[in-house]
C-alpha cells in the first residue's frame, strides 16, 4: 500500500508541476496574472499530497515591512509555510544549483545569499532590505542550517542586520519582526519523539530524493506551527539582542509543542534582564 500511495502521490505531484511552473514562469516574465499567489496554491497542493496536517497558532503579523525569523527542519518548512500566506523565503546559495528545487525556489522570487563569504554580507542585507521594503513577507531561517527537529540551534545575527538597511536605505521607519516556529509533533496520530523525527528531519548532508520519497510513501504527519509576539524595530535598534529574542521565543514555542511545557513560563525564561530589548537598544 505504501508504494502504490507513492506511484498516486509522484504522478499528482508531477501533474502539479507541469501545470503550475508554466504558469508562474509566465507570470514573472510578464508581470501579469496572480504571480505571488500561484506558488501559495502550489505549496497547498504539495503539502496535501505529503500528508501533513498542519495546525497553526497565533496569526502572521498584518504590518509591513515584516520578517519572519524562523527555525529550520526540513525542506518541508518551505512547503507548509508557503501553503499558509503569501511570502517569499531566504535560502542558501546552493539551492539555486539543485535540480528541480532550485528552480521551483527561483519562481517563488527566493533571495539566494552566500552565508560564508562575509564580504558580501551588506549586498546580501541590501538585497533582502529592498524586498522587505516593498512589502514583500521575507522568511529567515536564523539558525543558517537544518537541525534535527528536536532542538533549536543558536541564531546568526548578520542578515537580522537587513531590517535596519531596510530603514536606512529605504522610506520605511520601522520594520516589524516576528518569530516562526515550526514542530513535526505526530506520525499517524502517534507521537514522534526523537527516534521517529527523521521521518521528517533534513539535517547535514542527507539527499533530499530519499527524504521526498519517504514523505511520499507514509505521510500523515502532523506539524505545528506557530506566529509568535513580533517586534516592531527602527533604525536604533540592537541587531543582536534581536536575534537573541526571537531565538528564545522560537525555541519557547517549538519546546511546547515537542514537551508540552508551558509556553507563557517559557517565555518568562526568556525575558532575561541581561538581554536588552531590541527595539530600544541604540
Amino acid at each position: 500500500m505504501a508504494w502504490l500511495r507513492f506511484i498516486v502521490m509522484a504522478a499528482a505531484f508531477v501533474l502539479a508541476i507541469l501545470v503550475l511552473v508554466p504558469l508562474q514562469y509566465m507570470f514573472l516574465k510578464t508581470g501579469l496574472g496572480p504571480r505571488i499567489a500561484t506558488p501559495m496554491l502550489f505549496h497547498r497542493i504539495v503539502t496535501r499530497l505529503l500528508g501533513f496536517r498542519v495546525h497553526v497558532h497565533g496569526e502572521m503579523a498584518k504590518d509591513r515591512p515584516l520578517l519572519l525569523t524562523a527555525n529550520h527542519t526540513s525542506w518541508t518548512d518551505i512547503v507548509i509555510l508557503g501553503s499558509l500566506r503569501e511570502m517569499a523565503f531566504i535560502a542558501k546559495a546552493e539551492v539555486a544549483k539543485w535540480p528541480l528545487f532550485g528552480m521551483l525556489a527561483k519562481l517563488q522570487r527566493t533571495v539566494f545569499i552566500e552565508r560564508e563569504k562575509r564580504g558580501k554580507t551588506h549586498h546580501q542585507a541590501s538585497e533582502i532590505a529592498v524586498r522587505l521594503a516593498a512589502g514583500d513577507p521575507m522568511v529567515l531561517f536564523a539558525e543558517g542550517t537544518t537541525s534535527d527537529g528536536n532542538r533549536v540551534l543558536p541564531f546568526k545575527t548578520s542578515l537580522f542586520g537587513a531590517a535596519q538597511v531596510a530603514i536606512r536605505d529605504t522610506d520605511v521607519e520601522t520594520v516589524t519582526v516576528q518569530p516562526v516556529a515550526i514542530a513535526y509533533t505526530r506520525v499517524h496520530g502517534i507521537p514522534m519523539g526523537r527516534v521517529h523525527r527523521p521521518i521528517v528531519a533534513w539535517p547535514g548532508d542527507v539527499p533530499l530524493g530519499p527524504s521526498l520519497i519517504g514523505l511520499l510513501k507514509d505521510g500523515a504527519v502532523d506539524v505545528d506551527v506557530w506566529f509568535g509576539e513580533p517586534v516592531v524595530i527602527d533604525g536604533k535598534s540592537d541587531r543582536k539582542a534581536l536575534a537573541r529574542t526571537m531565538e528564545g521565543r522560537v525555541r519557547a514555542m517549538v519546546q511546547t509543542s515537542l514537551m508540552g511545557r508551558d509556553l507563557v513560563a517559557q517565555l518568562d525564561e526568556t525575558d532575561d534582564p541581561a538581554i536588552p530589548d531590541p527595539a530600544k537598544s541604540g
